[in-house]
């Protein structure tokens, strides 16, 4: 029985555009929404970069310069986002074995083409942010100036990111009771005998008497919230903060600390990789699907906090370096 105390995954969502379709069924919609990410991001940037904001007195900016730095960008996002996804977050030890299939587009066991499944934003966040530096350092371009631009393009592009996750049907939430719970058909499926699992059972709606052995549980659809607040609404702040700032560096430091913090709590509501699991396990009950204690850390939180902490640091040292220029 349900009485809409949960919904359904969507059953025409495929990861595939064109499921069984030959050679189209091999375009994906995580790969798309990456182009649609970085597109979104290269439009962001070039309405800065025809308002004039990143010029300097002695310097204008070319379309070739945002054609270029985006390109740099975007090639050490990849990189970091699939190095780190590798050797962070895989626990087989098989890419430190042989690092060579790390951007090898194969399964590495049934040798179907899986593309370069598996990125990580916090590698991705890394690998860009060198490639920016070494790219204004290369073009002589003031770092923090350019660096402030991309932070506020990067959120809405963010945006479609997380909703390829979502269509996907990975890297959903936990078990949830709240209405908008969703049964993820990729998700777990636990023992309708165990007590904690006919609670939920009830206070959803589902039969518990006429259940099957096994069933699949509500999730809080985590990809939605983090595209809208990691993605929406920390965009939006960003946007109106980006004429008003006061010195630069103060963008990028408000989106890596605004990142952070958003992150963080979201992921109290994401599942955490099985085959990790809690790197701090404060609380009584470590089950992952569950969230019973705030003392549980994920992985994602611990990297959270230290772009929280990198933030600050980047404020605080711009912030310096500004008053210095000035005097």
């Amino acid at each position: 029985m349900n009485n809409f105390l949960y919904i359904n995954y969507p059953s025409w969502i495929h990861p595939e555009l064109f499921p069984g379709v030959p050679v189209l069924g091999l375009i994906r919609w995580y790969g798309l929404m990456y182009i649609f990410a970085f597109a979104t991001a290269f439009l962001v940037l070039k309405k800065q970069f025809k308002n004039g904001e990143l010029d300097t007195p002695d310097q204008k900016t070319s379309e070739d310069d945002i054609f270029s730095f985006i390109a740099w960008g975007i090639v050490g996002l990849i990189l970091g986002a699939r190095i780190f996804s590798t050797l962070v977050y895989d626990t087989s030890g098989l890419y430190w074995k042989k690092p060579w299939l790390i951007f090898w587009p194969f399964d590495p066991k049934t040798k179907q083409f899986t593309g370069l499944a598996g990125m990580s934003y916090h590698g991705g966040f890394i690998g860009g942010l060198i490639a920016m530096l070494i790219w204004c350092r290369v073009h002589k371009k003031p770092i923090w100036k350019w660096i402030d631009a991309m932070g506020v393009a990067i959120p809405l592009g963010f945006t479609f990111g997380r909703i390829g996750n979502f269509m996907n049907g990975e890297l959903y939430g936990r078990i949830t009771t709240m209405p908008w719970g969703m049964i993820f058909p990729n998700s777990e499926m636990y023992s309708s005998s165990l007590d904690w699992v006919q609670e939920i059972m009830m206070k959803i709606g589902m039969d518990v008497s006429g259940a099957d052995p096994l069933v699949y549980l509500p999730r809080h659809p985590s990809q939605l919230y983090e595209a809208l607040f990691e993605g929406v609404v920390l965009w939006v702040i960003l946007w109106n903060l980006r004429k008003k700032k006061p010195f630069d560096g103060f963008i990028a430091s408000c989106y890596t600390i605004g990142y952070g913090l958003f992150r963080f709590v979201i992921e109290y509501f994401r599942e955490p990789d099985k085959d990790l699991g809690f790197r701090i396990a404060g609380g009584s009950n470590t089950q992952i699907a569950l969230n019973t204690s705030l003392l549980n850390i994920s992985t994602g939180q611990i990297f959270c906090f230290c772009m929280i902490v990198l933030g600050i640091i980047i404020m605080i040292a711009t912030w310096r370096y500004s008053k210095r220029k000035k005097v």
